[in-house]
């Protein structure tokens, strides 16, 4: 008899290996689950942090809390989370990590491993020190909140340098352009060599003493020099703006704070690349020296060509599509930025000039919503990307793991700052003064002295290496210096402006207008020729009667420029936009050129010259005959206002004075 059971059916039975890889498979797939959880979780840690700083910064704007910037306050929002994710967050360990030896003479990037006779690849990441091999999952946290420093150079740093150049006030820019080219390339090289100087003898006290852990060099204390001597003072210019303070002296900081960031960029580039032929490549050299000079001067010009050419050749012809217009506008920003970097020059500084010359040329072709788009879309930009980059700091100084704080060298770095700072401003003040009758009073020094703040870019140019010893040193004390500065300095700006006693509540427009009737009535705030010098008026004829009529739909028509033998050629490159605006012309610059003892007034292609004693003429190449009693008829009726390229001009006068009767007449205003 047979049971009722049946005898069990064989089933394959699947090799080890292959249940070996399923398992493995699923693992990695958790992994790679939980590393998506993680990233999403430290992206939105910095979301939060953005958002926590624009709800803080609305409550202070609301009470007119002064005290303390965006910046700063995003910084210690940084700091808080900085320390709850280094001392409150612990990530279990993980029991399938296994720590080998293995002795080699250096540390590959790249490492295959033959497990099994399957080779796996793994990437370095980065040294720790021997007390923290067993918090490798720690470690690995605090890793992730740390971004590859390449992301700020390519991505934070663009829309910052050219919102910067973009949104510059190019009247006031041009108006002081000798003494902010002055403070931006002489003095941040005498900056950089004073600070570098001090700190190679606070170094060579430190070994002395036995304080020096590792390897110093004056190549590294010049470039430690060069990257703090890059000033970026968004604390006090935004509260200069909140305040409306003298336009003079807003122009100066903020001119020297935009070029000296790309002159820090190039000399930093050019100190590194210095290499004294020999064994020792931190001997003095003078081969060695010019090489690293001819480096600076070609690697900024050839970047200024670059951003300028870039500037001019985007020259959108999509007005009817505003989406495009203004997409095409900010990837050819942009790429100015990848195209230098990626040719070996300095992305800083052709995408500045690039900003410059596009607000200058590209914003007259826009349409009027791509205008407003685009000005928008970049201050929104600059904004997000500044305040994260600054939350970002304070995050830093917790979950970098490989910082040196050495005592001496972080008070020597203060001393060094306050006395590179102080090296810069005073001296320079002093022979500019020399030259310029509007001078750059005492108080104004002060203020430029105190206003020195470090921020963004010598962050960006401190973290971007920190391979060795020396500039994990740097590293930490630039965290350190941009701290203090932000918050001490920045904090004490309306305090300062008090205790100088420098004007505020000043509108720039108003401002100008008071130097004309100064310049009318004779008295000492005459405009300087160094305001609106020779070369610069040179070059602004130049480029309103022959570049922006090629370049854009703006200024007088070519036909009106040329000689007339040039007819075709001009009726050729002139579009037809500018026949259509010739007389609407969409310019922020000030068509107000003082000299030292005239003013000159052009309307279309007239130029009425009034000189100090009032006695006035007139000129015009097509309107010789009518010009004059065209300009005084425009002068006399309504309430004598004079539209100039973009720029009202109100001339209220009394009704018993006819305009220009007298040859001794002054302008009242």
């Amino acid at each position: 008899r047979h049971s009722g059971i049946s005898p069990p059916t064989r089933r394959n039975a699947s090799s080890p290996q292959e249940e070996d890889s399923a398992m493995e498979n699923i693992v990695t797939e958790k992994k790679a689950e939980e590393s998506h959880r993680q990233d999403s979780a430290d992206l939105l840690i910095f979301i939060m942090l953005l958002t926590l700083t624009i709800l803080t910064i609305w409550l202070f704007k609301h009470r007119r809390f002064r005290f303390l910037h965006e910046t700063g306050l995003a910084m210690i929002y940084g700091l808080l989370v900085g320390v709850v994710l280094r001392y409150g967050i612990h990530v279990p360990r993980d029991v399938s990590n296994v720590t080998l030896s293995c002795h080699v003479n250096a540390s590959p990037a790249t490492i295959l491993v033959n497990v099994s006779g399957k080779f796996y690849e793994y990437t370095l990441k980065g040294e720790i020190s021997a007390n923290e091999v067993n918090d490798v999952q720690d470690n690995e946290m605090l890793r992730k909140v740390t971004f590859d420093p390449e992301v700020f150079f390519n991505i934070l740093l663009p829309p910052i340098i050219f919102h910067a150049g973009y949104s510059l006030k190019r009247r006031h820019f041009f108006r002081n352009m000798g003494s902010i080219l002055a403070y931006a390339f002489l003095g941040t090289v005498i900056s950089c060599f004073i600070i570098g100087l001090l700190m190679y003898g606070c170094v060579m006290l430190m070994k002395r003493v036995g304080q020096l852990g590792g390897d110093f060099f004056f190549t590294d204390c010049l470039f430690f020099g060069a990257i703090v001597s890059a000033t970026d003072p968004v604390t006090v210019l935004a509260i200069f703006n909140e305040l409306q303070v003298d336009v003079d002296l807003y122009a100066l900081l903020f001119g020297e704070s935009v070029l000296n960031d790309a002159v820090a960029v190039v000399l930093s580039s050019s100190i590194v690349a210095y290499q004294p032929q020999g064994d020792n490549s931190h001997t003095f050299e003078v081969m060695a020296l010019l090489k690293s000079f001819g480096i600076f001067l070609g690697v900024f010009s050839g970047s200024f060509a670059l951003g300028v050419a870039t500037g001019v050749v985007t020259f959108t012809k999509l007005r009817d599509f505003q989406l495009l217009e203004t997409a095409l506008f900010f990837l050819m920003s942009w790429s100015t930025f990848l195209l230098a970097e990626a040719c070996g020059f300095t992305g800083v500084v052709a995408v500045l000039f690039c900003g410059i010359t596009q607000a200058h040329y590209t914003y007259n072709n826009l349409s009027s919503e791509s205008q407003d788009r685009t000005k928008q879309l970049f201050e929104l930009l600059n904004f997000l990307a500044e305040n994260f980059i600054f939350s970002y700091m304070g995050l830093t100084l917790f979950t970098f793991q490989n910082h040196v704080f050495n005592p001496m060298f972080i008070v020597g770095a203060f001393l060094a700052v306050f006395l590179g700072r102080a090296a810069n401003i005073y001296p320079l003040s002093f022979l500019l003064n020399l030259g310029r009758r509007n001078k750059i009073r005492s108080n104004f020094q002060h203020m430029m002295m105190f206003a020195g703040l470090r921020g963004a870019m010598t962050f960006a140019l401190s973290i971007r290496d920190t391979a060795t010893y020396a500039r994990r040193m740097m590293f930490s004390t630039t965290l350190l210096v941009v701290f203090f500065t932000v918050w001490i300095c920045g904090g004490g700006t309306t305090q300062m402006l008090s205790c100088q006693r420098i004007r505020v509540g000043v509108d720039s427009d108003q401002d100008n207008s008071v130097s004309v009737m100064s310049i009318a009535e004779g008295s000492e705030r005459r405009s300087t020729k160094q305001e609106s010098a020779w070369l610069f008026r040179i070059w602004y004829n130049f480029d309103h009667n022959y570049l922006k009529p090629i370049l854009t739909h703006s200024g007088p028509p070519l036909t009106a420029t040329l000689p007339p033998c040039c007819g075709p050629l001009a009726r050729f490159l002139t579009s037809p936009q500018a026949f259509e605006n010739e007389c609407q012309l969409k310019n922020d610059d000030s068509d107000l050129i003082l000299t030292d003892g005239d003013i000159n007034l052009t309307y279309g292609d007239i130029t009425v010259s009034t000189d100090a004693t009032g006695a006035h003429t007139s000129s015009g190449a097509a309107f010789a005959g009518s010009a004059s009693d065209d300009l005084d008829r425009e002068l006399t009726f309504g309430d004598h206002e004079l539209v100039m390229r973009g720029t009202r001009l109100v001339l209220p006068m009394d009704d018993s004075e006819l305009p220009f009767t007298d040859p001794h007449h002054r302008l009242r205003m």
